[in-house]
């Protein structure tokens, strides 16, 4: 979800955008690298970055009366990191509070900690951690794209809960309700998500399996042996 213009006080908008900068640079940093020395990975960079613009754009209404979307964040963390992730989501996200209504520019550092840092990060674990087991390439794919969209929605709850503690209960009583007003709406889109990414995932594999080896996103056998079963 995007937070909208004004709506977290100001200090907190300051505090978020305080966490968000040093992540940034270092992700351009980053990306800096990669182009300098493979510029072909830059139309699967555009092609990961489309899918974040497409499927976060997607406004979906929720059973509990809020707004959700997907974010499509996991894919780009697993081919590039959560930090270059980052900075494709900062993009995203200032284009879609300029033109599109959604979110705004003092919260802006908000929504590129939820859904530009700590996502990724989250899914970029997973990904890590099952990257050189026998765990299923397409599999891994899958859960590092939904915990991605599902810890974005937690650290959005938490953003809330932070600035609007409840009057009973303060934050911990705040953070339960956010998040139940997500969670029944965001469990399935994640793994819709998931399933959508994993199966993008796999047509690159089909396709330009060798970028995938360059970068190392996964094992040289792993992508070869999933593009010759294809």
């Amino acid at each position: 979800m995007h937070i909208m213009e004004g709506f977290l006080p100001l200090h907190w908008a300051v505090i978020w955008w305080i966490l968000a900068i040093p992540c940034l640079i270092f992700g351009i940093i980053q990306l800096k690298k990669i182009l300098a020395s493979d510029r072909e990975a830059l139309p699967l960079l555009g092609v990961t970055g489309g899918f974040i613009f497409i499927l976060s754009s997607l406004k979906l209404p929720s059973v509990t009366g809020s707004c959700s979307h997907p974010t499509g964040t996991g894919l780009s963390a697993v081919c590039f990191g959560p930090w270059i992730t980052s900075v494709i989501c900062a993009i995203v996200l200032l284009f879609q509070s300029l033109f599109l209504a959604h979110g705004g520019l003092s919260v802006l550092g908000a929504n590129i900690v939820s859904m530009g840092i700590v996502g990724p990060l989250a899914g970029w674990g997973i990904y890590r951690a099952l990257r050189d087991t026998g765990v299923n390439m397409y599999f891994t794919v899958f859960l590092a794209c939904a915990i991605a969209d599902l810890c974005t929605y937690i650290v959005t709850s938490l953003e809330l809960a932070l600035a609007y503690p409840a009057e009973v209960g303060g934050f911990l009583s705040s953070f339960a309700l956010f998040m139940g007003i997500f969670a029944i709406t965001q469990i399935p889109l994640a793994i819709v998500e998931g399933i959508v990414l994993a199966l993008v995932f796999k047509y690159i594999v089909q396709l330009r399996p060798e970028i995938l080896i360059r970068l190392n996103v996964f094992p040289d056998e792993k992508i070869r042996a999933a593009g010759s079963d294809a």
